[in-house]
């Protein structure tokens, strides 16, 4: 409910705009479902500049109407009866407002620039995401912030400081309710409201700011008109990664837009821009602004694909349980890794980790805790090693490290702290004493120590080897393979 101060101060102020004798009576005709196309032509008809408009509009792309309307009656026939109210309230309300003189305090001219382009936004998401009625949703849109016209008009000089504070339209909201109780929100849909504009119109005030709502409980028009004015802020504030990005997240959350989709948007905004200006005689972007936004947003597009495809390369390398590189991974960096090491000569060292008694783990516990227990080992080593060491899962419960660049002597005494980091770990199954699990370990070193070796499958043998002597010789051990 509005703060009961500012809505006195609406009931009394005398400044508010007030409605046009057509605007009224389209209104009246927009509140009856049985409105006919005759009616809607005589109202149409008694102002000329209306009329123009109507032809206008009828010949517009923006209309994809087929054929050239030569009179109202026409026109009216073309864009059928509702589309002409919506139609005619858009032109009769904007032109109300911006029949007042400019404020001293506000730039109307940005505040009517954003406007349209709500309005615009507004009506290509729509007709992306399948709504029926889109000039329900361009007035929507236009009239969304409507509130901080009120706003000026009723206490411009305590509004101003305000609204030239906030550094963008989400922030000037959350400021207006600090300052007095209410936001242009609530006063716009007020406004709206006694004008007797259809409910789910005056609504479309408190739709703008409605994303901090559930996304269930959002209908498909209220998140068009939310996500509308992101997008007109992203026109208006070119080469502002953080606001375009914005824009991009809130289409895709609320809107289930994808990359593509977001870029019809976009393009559907751009292409209608020449119409709308010549509609509603005002000046939007130029040429150089349009092809500039549209560059971005194709950089954005990009960008977020590069990402994508990023994350999709880093996914395929990694086991899918435990979060280690996979074995494919392995392979690939230890083929780098050991021409790299025979080329330069610089030393590289290789171990293979086997979890001690690992099947009776699962046939005790069950193959949950078993998955749990993997898991955490491989934080453990992760925890030890370098960032440039490579841990990966070579199977089951075998694992494998590359130490590039590291003597056998150094490799030891990491190999010594990750054998210990593991058989200090506590495990807790769902029944049961706490267990404890070691490893055994085997390690080969490329190009130290006087150790050479002439194919990847041999170092490979060699470590498996040596694994297995440490398990032969007691388990929880390291050893090292000798030719």
């Amino acid at each position: 409910m509005m703060n009961e101060n500012i809505a006195q101060r609406l009931r009394y102020c005398s400044t508010l705009p007030s409605l046009p004798g057509v605007a009224i009576r389209i209104i009246d005709l927009a509140n009856k479902p049985d409105t006919s196309m005759v009616q809607i032509c005589e109202q149409v008809s008694l102002d000329p500049a209306l009329s123009a408009k109507f032809l206008k509009v009828a010949r517009s792309p923006l209309y994809l109407t087929r054929r050239a309307a030569n009179n109202v009656r026409q026109a009216v026939s073309l864009l059928g009866t509702h589309a002409s109210i919506m139609i005619a309230l858009s032109f009769s309300l904007m032109h109300s407002f911006r029949a007042n003189p400019d404020s001293k305090h506000i730039d109307t001219a940005r505040f009517w620039r954003r406007a349209v382009l709500c309005a615009l936004a507004c009506r290509a998401l729509g007709e992306k995401c399948g709504l029926k009625k889109l000039d329900d949703l361009f007035l929507a849109g236009l009239m969304q912030d409507i509130g901080v016209l009120v706003f000026d008009v009723m206490m411009p000089d305590e509004y101003a400081p305000v609204n030239l504070a906030a550094t963008g339209h989400d922030a000037l909201l959350q400021a207006e309710h600090e300052a007095f109780g209410a936001g242009h929100d609530e006063v716009g849909y007020w406004l709206l409201k006694r004008w007797k504009l259809p409910d789910y119109l005056a609504l479309s005030c408190l739709a703008s700011h409605s994303l901090t709502q559930e996304k269930e409980a959002m209908s498909k028009m209220t998140a068009c008109i939310a996500v509308s004015g992101y997008i007109a802020d992203q026109f208006l504030n070119m080469g502002n990664r953080e606001i375009a990005s914005r824009a991009v997240a809130v289409a895709k959350e609320f809107l289930e837009l994808d990359d593509d989709g977001l870029a019809g948007v976009l393009d559907a905004v751009a292409m209608s821009l020449p119409e709308a200006e010549d509609l509603f005689d005002i000046s939007l972007l130029d040429a150089s602004e349009i092809s500039a936004i549209m560059g971005e947003a194709r950089d954005l597009q990009m960008l977020r694909q590069l990402k994508k495809s990023r994350e999709l390369e880093l996914n395929s390398q990694r086991d899918a349980l435990t979060g280690a590189h996979n074995r494919g991974y392995f392979d690939t960096i230890l083929e780098r890794e050991f021409d790299l090491s025979s080329r330069h000569g610089w030393p590289l060292s290789v171990a293979m980790i086997d979890l001690d008694h690992f099947k009776t783990v699962n046939d005790m516990y069950g193959h949950q805790v078993g998955d749990a227990v993997l898991i955490s080992v491989v934080r453990a080593v992760q925890g030890v090693l370098r960032p440039d060491d490579i841990f990966a899962r070579y199977g089951g419960e075998e694992f494998v490290v590359v130490l590039p660049g590291t003597s056998l002597e150094n490799t030891l005494r990491v190999l010594d702290r990750l054998r210990e980091s593991i058989s200090s770990l506590e495990h807790f199954p769902t029944k049961g004493e706490p267990l404890r699990i070691t490893a055994s370990i085997g390690v080969a070193t490329h190009m130290d120590a006087g150790q050479r070796f002439e194919r990847i499958e041999d170092i490979v043998t060699a470590i498996d080897q040596a694994m297995y002597l440490a398990k032969n010789r007691g388990r929880n051990r390291i050893e090292m393979w000798r030719q």
